[in-house]
């Protein structure tokens, strides 16, 4: 960006800041350019997303506000349209939509949201406080009922990744379907091994996060002596081979047996499902670690302060480091 008042490109500065949302103070990782013969400081707009981003995200966690991707969720799984969950609430025409849209709900709607996560609560709002015509109201509880008597979730290996969003997971709820395709992305690009593979999803993740302050997975990451990795990454994989979405192939090499993981040609990757800030992400680190081997990617990841302040104990990382990255 150049400066206004020179003319000149500005340089990009970065400083812990507190910004104020809704009249509450919180601590963020301010970006701005700077004009060296001025002092002045700009934010252009995509500055002023991140810096809004962060504080945002930080007040929803603060007072337990869904977000939007959270938002959808919900009213997928009950297959209506945003307008007809803002009936079914009370709520305004376009608040629904708003909500999956990015507007932060009030913290009486946010508790509202919550609820309707649960189907019986669901069944109980539409019976007891909104005024739908009976047969509508059948009609859209019927199905409902059967999520109700089905909703066990012992019997999936991947419900223990649906932790609350927070700064260990990107402020992102964990996204199987897009954590299932960017896997699919990478191992239908480089085959990697599994050692390649977590990296290339850390980075991903906090380079994702660096531009837009949200992750795409929803992962969190643990520091253990081989870099970088998805919490419990063992089971995602495991898992989602099980299920048809990558193939494991095994092979022994000089230090042991090892992983690769390959594509299942029965799944493909659907890039329509991203944004284009995250495919750009995901191009980029494909592009940059293509002719990179496991070990070396290992090797790369150990330069990161997010590895290197967290290896002792194998913290989860937070993603606060993301704007610390050093080879991406």
């Amino acid at each position: 960006m150049k400066s206004p008042y020179t003319g000149k490109e500005m340089k990009i500065a970065k400083e812990l800041r507190d910004m104020t949302f809704r009249k509450e103070a919180f601590q963020v990782v301010f970006h701005y350019y700077i004009c060296e013969d001025s002092g002045e400081q700009f934010e252009d707009e995509h500055f002023s997303a991140l810096n809004y981003n962060q504080v945002v995200n930080q007040y929803r966690v603060r007072h337990h506000i869904p977000f939007p991707e959270e938002i959808q969720k919900i009213r997928l799984k009950y297959d209506l349209s945003a307008s007809k969950m803002s009936e079914i609430l009370g709520l305004g025409t376009n608040s629904w939509r708003n909500y999956e849209g990015g507007e932060v709900p009030s913290t009486a709607n946010a508790n509202l949201i919550h609820l309707m996560a649960k189907p019986e609560n669901f069944v109980q709002q539409i019976e007891l406080y909104c005024s739908l015509a009976e047969k509508e109201k059948e009609k859209i509880i019927k199905p409902v009922q059967k999520l109700i008597t089905g909703s066990c979730y012992c019997a999936d290996p991947l419900y223990r990744f649906n932790n609350q969003p927070d700064i260990t997971t990107g402020f992102k709820a964990f996204d199987r379907i897009k954590t299932e395709q960017v896997i699919a992305f990478f191992a239908e690009r480089l085959k990697p091994f599994k050692t390649k593979l977590n990296k290339l999803l850390f980075y991903i993740d906090f380079a994702h996060f660096r531009n837009i302050g949200q992750s795409i997975t929803g992962l969190r990451y643990n520091a253990i002596q081989f870099g970088p990795v998805p919490h419990n990454y063992d089971i995602l994989f495991g898992t989602l081979a099980d299920i048809d979405i990558i193939d494991i192939e095994y092979a022994m090499t000089p230090d042991g047996e090892v992983e690769k993981i390959l594509p299942n040609p029965q799944y493909q990757f659907d890039a329509s499902l991203f944004s284009s800030t995250e495919l750009e992400v995901m191009e980029y680190i494909a592009d940059k670690f293509k002719q990179t081997s496991a070990s070396d990617i290992a090797k790369i990841s150990h330069l990161e302060p997010a590895w290197k302040e967290n290896i002792d104990g194998k913290r989860i990382i937070p993603f606060t480091y993301a704007f610390d990255l050093e080879t991406v």
